[in-house]
């Protein structure tokens, strides 16, 4: 399988696309689980991290109901035109441990699971996509390497305070 990492000097983000349907992210950051996922689950948090900043778009609405069985919607936007919705339910929510989320805006959408683990006041957070075919996650991809590194780079100034 094709191996892509993303690990420059100004990111500790890694990126690999371990199967034809599976993208695994990395990255560890200096703060305790709970807080990371609080960063997660609170959408005031999240709102400040999620959108890369080098993408011309905001976050408009971020409705979250992050508990098991919950629902959450974000709607995206250059301008007051366009929306593009992303959409999906909470299929298991452990706090502080893992969130697992549909992504419904396809018919062919990912299943996200993120994991927090904790040791000496670090937090290892893993994001797995499993998309339903290679053609789904080709399309996911694109871009996404950079993306998702620039994401995580933003938790962390969350997360820094």
């Amino acid at each position: 399988m094709g191996l892509s990492m993303h690990d420059s000097a100004t990111s500790r983000t890694k990126v690999e696309r371990t199967s034809d349907v599976d993208l695994v992210v990395q990255r560890s950051f200096d703060a305790p689980a709970r807080l990371v996922f609080q960063a997660w689950s609170n959408p005031e948090l999240f709102r400040r991290w999620w959108v890369p900043k080098s993408v011309p778009i905001a976050l408009r609405t971020c409705e979250m109901d992050v508990r098991t069985g919950g629902t959450y919607r974000l709607e995206f936007g250059a301008d007051e035109g366009q929306v593009h919705a992303f959409f999906g339910r909470y299929l298991e929510v452990i706090p502080d441990a893992k969130i697992v989320w549909t992504n419904e805006e396809g018919a062919d959408g990912a299943v996200t699971n993120v994991t927090f683990e904790e040791a000496a006041g670090k937090t290892l957070v893993t994001y797995h996509d499993r998309h339903a075919s290679k053609e789904s996650l080709d399309e996911a991809f694109v871009g996404m390497e950079g993306g998702i590194a620039e994401q995580f780079e933003q938790l962390a100034d969350v997360l820094a305070g």
